[in-house]
């Protein structure tokens, strides 16, 4: 057995081995890793398959190590399908979340007065690729309002798809800026009940809670892999339903690795979503992808869809608990993004701030989220984001990291 196999739990077991998780992690040794919203840590065996392969490169040659790697770099397909229901031939390779996202968008062929039905709460990347098409086709975007309590008000939104029949309805599982979850599998029951194409983007959601495909309803479901994933940068992918490459779908600008020409004048699309793909590849970083999809699996993604949570839970109470600290996140079962603001303090001082006990933490503007955060009246908020590797002890290091910040603005403010 491999050393990091100790970190992988039986089926059916729910206790991680968190030591050999960590150990598994050369990160932690030297940072409390609160940014995995960002980013995550690589785990070992994925830094190890990225190396394996950049040294084969330098050995044999970039095309000569791709086709010697065949059965790795199939394996992404086969693993990304695992971890979220599909099917291997349903999966494209993708340099981003958004980068899947708008090559599923330009494959939607807008019209003038054609309705995108969205929600209050949204990726920033999302709603600006809405108003490019708006200006450039005359797409009208209509946002579904959201519910008293945190989230969109599927009620709303489903009354929105039957009396508009939007040409799309586009989803984010769980916005950037906050631990809000949204019910995106509710709303594809509407979808699927109304023949609607349906675009849900689950860049926060992969790696953290278990997804499936079936059951969310979507057409397309885009994500990154340096999330909680804990992939490379540079990497993601694209969930194409089978129905739509039968629909003939196909990205706006396709090469020859997604269609054949077929004649002087004439080409036709291959029939998998690797017509949403290009010809070149950063395949080092496509393994990496595929060893740390497996090895999410290996660890288990319900046991992960636990203890993540359970962490931010942990600390959001912690933060509650703050003179001065103002929790922002809202809906029933909030996922592992914090989200808070501090009185009396700026963005990039407090930030810095927390760096110099070294946490990691991303910051969140008001342009990121026009709407949430105009309803939530903040100007920024402060983003932290732990994993399963993570640790207790960390939580309340990151808690009275804040409260000790928090109390010497107020000693300041007071002089």
């Amino acid at each position: 057995m491999k050393e990091h196999d100790s970190a992988i739990a039986a089926p059916g077991e729910t206790l991680l081995d968190l030591a050999a998780l960590r150990a598994d992690t050369p990160g932690c040794r030297s940072v409390i890793h609160f940014n995995n919203a960002g980013c995550g840590l690589l785990a070992r065996p994925v830094h190890q398959a990225m190396v394996e392969h950049l040294d084969l490169e330098a050995r044999i040659g970039g095309y000569e190590a791709a086709e010697a790697r065949a059965g790795e770099i199939s394996d992404f397909y086969a693993a990304t399908a695992e971890l979220i229901g599909s099917r291997p031939g349903e999966i494209a390779f993708a340099a981003s979340a958004t980068d899947a996202y708008t090559r599923a968008l330009s494959s939607i062929p807008f019209e003038p007065g054609d309705v995108i039905l969205t929600t209050r709460n949204d990726f920033i990347s999302n709603q600006i690729a809405f108003l490019s098409l708006r200006k450039r086709f005359g797409v009208e975007i209509v946002h579904a309002p959201d519910d008293p309590d945190g989230g969109v008000d599927v009620a709303a939104m489903a009354r929105l798809m039957r009396g508009r029949r939007p040409r799309l309805v586009a989803v984010t599982h769980i916005p950037t800026n906050s631990g809000l979850v949204q019910p995106v599998a509710e709303i594809g029951r509407h979808c699927r009940d109304l023949d609607l194409v349906y675009l849900v983007d689950a860049c926060q959601s992969v790696g953290q809670l278990p997804i499936d495909v079936d059951e969310i309803g979507c057409d397309f479901l885009t994500a990154t892999c340096r999330k909680f994933l804990r992939g490379p940068r540079g990497t993601g992918f694209l969930y194409v339903a089978d129905r739509i490459l039968r629909g003939g779908f196909e990205p706006l600008f396709i090469d020859m690795h997604g269609a054949r020409w077929t004649g002087p004048d004439t080409y036709r699309p291959v029939d998998t979503a690797a017509r949403f793909e290009d010809w070149e590849f950063p395949y080092a970083a496509l393994i990496g992808s595929a060893a740390a999809t497996r090895y999410a699996l290996r660890v288990g993604v319900r046991s992960i869809s636990r203890r993540t949570p359970a962490l931010a839970a942990r600390l959001r109470d912690r933060l509650t608990r703050i003179p001065g600290v103002r929790v922002l996140d809202r809906g029933p079962n909030p996922a592992a993004l914090v989200t808070f603001d501090v009185a009396g303090w700026e963005p990039a001082p407090f930030k810095q701030a927390l760096d110099t006990h070294r946490i990691s933490s991303a910051l969140s503007y008001r342009h990121f989220a026009q709407y949430d955060f105009a309803d939530k009246d903040v100007a920024w908020a402060l983003r932290l984001s732990p994993h399963y590797y993570n640790t207790e002890d960390e939580v309340d290091a990151v808690a009275d990291a804040v409260t000790h910040l928090a109390a010497s603005r107020r000693t300041k403010e007071r002089c």
